[in-house]
């Protein structure tokens, strides 16, 4: 018997190594094709030009790769959905672990979580049709596709990831910290904030990481909502044209292997590098509290 538990679990691990083989190795594969495709625009453009340029007008003659509109299209929309959905995310998750009754959070939650299984083109939908008049009567502006719009359908979607994850870090706290925080005499708020909270700083690092990672690269939502304008935005109210929206709307138009084309795949290895980048100071920082956490217990 011995024998055969040996033999399962070595067929085990070798299964489990091959999966986890097959998603490296298709990642590699896609970034590899990301760079093959993105890197010959350079010899038309240089990388700064491409990165800071002001005007992107791929059609015209002569042609202007100037992403810099494009890439703060992206960051406009991401700090201002990270303002909105990061304190609306982490509240509701400390409300639904340590105040909330217990048949209210088995209600709750499930349907926090289901809002992350929203399609992201009915969001886009509900946008377009009801938040932009909506937007453009109360605010007087000029569309109602814009950044602002934008913003607020990406926290929308951000809050059940956000939410969902703080709400799994700040539950798991050990009930001892609790007790005794609690038994020296401090009330329920002060525990959450001096002791609950810094205890699972963090997985709420990581959610809030991951929650903004999947704004900076959603693609339908801003497509819709944005207002599809390759400018530097000025305010809130600005259309704006972030890096996903410009790749999904024009790469069908772009010539197959022309300049056009080339320089949407050097756009989504920058939109990579973003997101890239993300995941990295999620893990940095998970990593990092998660030592000092263990270091004070």
């Amino acid at each position: 018997m011995s024998n055969i538990r040996q033999n399962r679990d070595r067929w085990i691990r070798r299964f489990f190594y091959c999966v986890a083989l097959a998603s490296i190795t298709t990642l590699f594969l896609i970034a590899v094709f990301l760079f093959m495709e993105g890197l010959p625009i350079f010899s038309k453009v240089s990388l700064k030009g491409f990165i800071f340029g002001k005007y992107w007008y791929p059609t015209s003659e002569p042609p202007d790769f100037g992403i810099f509109p494009l890439i703060m299209g992206s960051v406009g929309v991401t700090i201002v959905s990270a303002i909105m959905a990061v304190p609306l995310g982490v509240m509701t998750a400390v409300y639904l672990a340590e105040i909330a009754s217990p048949g209210l959070r088995e209600v709750v939650k499930p349907v926090v979580e289901l809002l992350a299984a929203l399609p992201s083109v009915v969001i886009g939908f509900f946008g377009m049709v009801v938040v932009a008049p909506f937007l453009q009567e109360v605010f007087d502006v000029a569309t109602g596709l814009n950044l602002f719009n934008a913003s607020l359908m990406l926290a929308f979607m951000s809050v059940p990831t956000i939410c969902s994850l703080s709400e799994d870090a700040v539950y798991s706290v050990p009930i001892s910290l609790k007790e005794a925080s609690l038994a020296l005499g401090a009330t329920q708020w002060e525990t959450i904030i001096r002791v609950i909270l810094p205890a699972s700083i963090s997985g709420i690092s990581t959610a809030v990481i991951l929650g903004m990672s999947r704004a900076i690269g959603e693609t339908m939502v801003v497509l819709m909502v944005a207002g599809g304008a390759a400018m530097v935005p000025l305010s809130i109210f600005d259309p704006v044209r972030p890096m996903p929206a410009s790749i999904a709307a024009e790469m069908a138009e772009a010539p197959f292997r022309g300049s056009h084309y080339h320089a949407l795949f050097a756009t989504g290895i920058v939109l990579f590098t973003f997101t890239f980048l993300f995941n990295l100071f999620a893990d940095y920082i998970s990593h990092k509290y998660r030592q000092v956490g263990e270091a004070t217990l």
